[in-house]
């Protein structure tokens, strides 16, 4: 007998508030009936979270879900950047914590094959749980009033398919300290169980450093004793690789989590580019689509993406971006930077991809007739001096006191006159072969002076292989958007000695004439 199609008076989804409860699949534990749809939106109290777990999970199975299926979001919308996961077939979800006090689930049948369906249980809890995004917030209970007495709560971070490391670090700490941390305190652990190797345990009211847990699993465990109490802490976690990276090579690209599907929601992502002492860093903005801004304030409210000078938000903001921007590149003035995106609880988008290349120290100067061009050698303290010249190699640097330095006239090294904004000056090309193995890799400056007032400026330009950044070819586009595009009047140096060739020849074809005239006359 095949399950009726679902009846107008059968109970299926609706609004769970009470502290813990139960639910089921239509006419659970017999076969659901077809072309059903369920919502149940689980609402507990603020600043507690939903733990959600199946006692009995049985649907029809497809590869990708796509006849009956069990979708379970961390909030109360169908956003993509909230879904946690989709489910059929007979292997159960696994315990879902959410990320805030409301989490919706939704169960969908087609018009073929039932199954038994599904049993689940949830019940709210402000203190612990199984956190799976790629970024979250953890706070001890009552943060940042005082935590209560005899309190144990556990957190297992463990990012859904994730196989890179997490790290955890701590935003506030002030836990009750003792000797041996016996009385209050917080126990890291490298993996999903306190039998995993301990990363640590802290109390007192230093923060404790950035832990790093090489498995994919990562345990906080925070007890506390019948007296004395604290504010407690607060702490992040990430999954490095798509939600915090370190870069430290001369040029790189990064994109947005799931980059260029929809990344998800509550996020607190950072990448951070460090280069050595002197370089500065230039951003290339090669896609973005984020939340768009606040209809109210008109600010980018909700998700963003911001830049800041050094390595934390600490340093100057040098952008804040949202919605379907195309950002100029931007350059730090330091040698690191950082860009952090924070997204919201709904409404995620395509996201961004992003190039970046390391700005070399170049000091420049010139004269009326010539260039002096110096950089630190630290700087590129990998690479030989024949590896930087100006126009052609033939021009190659000299390694004088603690510089590579090239000093040569305007006549030489590929230099030629250029009309720009009705001004003449002198332009070259200056080339930093950064090339290993077979994989060139060639960076070029642009170096430009304006004889009359003695004044030389440095741009980069992008280097002829910019394939190898992702999505590299809208490079170019990138930079003359910035309106770095030159003005391509070019009046190129002639050789001087061409034109007085010319010139006698004219002059003695005039005179024959004259002399002809002459004696015609005569």
């Amino acid at each position: 007998s095949h399950p009726p199609l679902c009846p107008p008076g059968i109970k299926c989804g609706g609004v769970l508030s009470a502290p813990s409860g139960n639910f089921s699949s239509p006419n659970f534990p017999r076969p659901y009936p077809y072309e059903t749809e369920c919502t149940w939106l689980i609402v507990v109290a603020e600043g507690s979270s939903v733990l959600l777990s199946f006692s009995h999970f049985e649907l029809e199975y497809h590869a990708a879900c796509a006849y009956d299926y069990l979708q379970v979001y961390n909030g109360a919308t169908r956003d993509r950047g909230n879904l946690l996961g989709t489910f059929c077939g007979r292997s159960p979800p696994p315990p879902f914590s959410s990320a805030w006090h409301v989490m919706a689930v939704i169960f969908r049948s087609d018009r073929h094959v039932a199954k038994r369906g599904f049993a689940a249980a949830y019940r709210k809890d402000a203190c612990g749980g199984q956190l799976t995004g790629l970024s979250g917030e953890i706070t001890s209970p009552r943060y940042p009033e005082s935590y209560p007495n005899d309190a144990e709560c556990r957190w297992t971070i463990g990012v859904a398919g994730g196989s890179g490391p997490l790290t955890l670090v701590f935003a506030d700490f002030q836990v009750e300290g003792g000797q041996g941390c016996g009385f209050d305190y917080v126990a890291l652990f490298g993996g999903p169980t306190t039998a995993a190797p301990s990363l640590g345990r802290y109390c007192g009211s230093t923060r404790p450093p950035r832990t790093v847990s090489s498995a994919p699993h990562l345990l906080v465990l925070f007890k506390s004793d019948f007296n004395i109490g604290g504010r407690g802490f607060k702490a992040h976690f990430y999954s490095a690789g798509e939600c915090q990276e370190v870069f430290t090579t001369i040029k790189g690209n990064f994109s947005s989590p799931r980059y260029p599907n929809f990344y998800p929601n509550n996020l607190q992502c950072q990448w951070s580019i460090q280069l050595p002492l002197g370089y500065r860093i230039k951003v290339f903005f090669l896609d973005m689509e984020l939340e768009g801004r606040s209809s109210l304030t008109g600010g980018c409210d909700y998700d963003h993406l911001a830049a800041f000078d050094g390595s934390t938000e600490k340093g100057s903001l040098l952008g804040r971006w949202c919605g379907r921007e195309s950002p100029a590149p931007i350059t730090s003035h330091s040698n690191q930077l950082l860009l952090v995106l924070h997204t919201d609880r709904n409404t995620a988008k395509r996201g961004f991809s992003i190039a970046y290349m390391g700005v070399v120290p170049v000091n420049i100067s010139c004269t009326r007739t010539d260039f002096h061009i110096q950089i630190p050698v630290r700087s590129l303290a990998q690479l030989e001096k024949n590896r930087i010249y100006l126009g052609t190699p033939s021009c190659a640097a000299q390694v004088v006191g603690g510089n590579f330095k090239i000093h040569t006239r305007f006549d030489t090294c590929g230099t030629e006159s250029q009309k720009r904004n009705n001004t003449s000056v002198i332009v070259s090309t200056l080339y930093i072969d950064f090339s290993a193995g077979d994989q060139e890799d060639i960076h070029q400056y642009e170096v430009q002076c304006e004889p009359k007032r003695k004044e030389a400026s440095v741009t980069l330009i992008i280097g002829p292989d910019p394939s190898r950044l992702s999505q590299g070819e809208n490079l170019v586009d990138a930079q003359q958007r910035e309106g770095e595009a030159m003005d391509t009047h070019e009046i190129r140096s002639q050789d001087t000695s061409d034109i007085v060739f010319i010139s006698i020849c004219i002059l003695a074809g005039l005179l024959m004439v004259i002399a002809v005239v002459g004696l015609v006359l005569l």
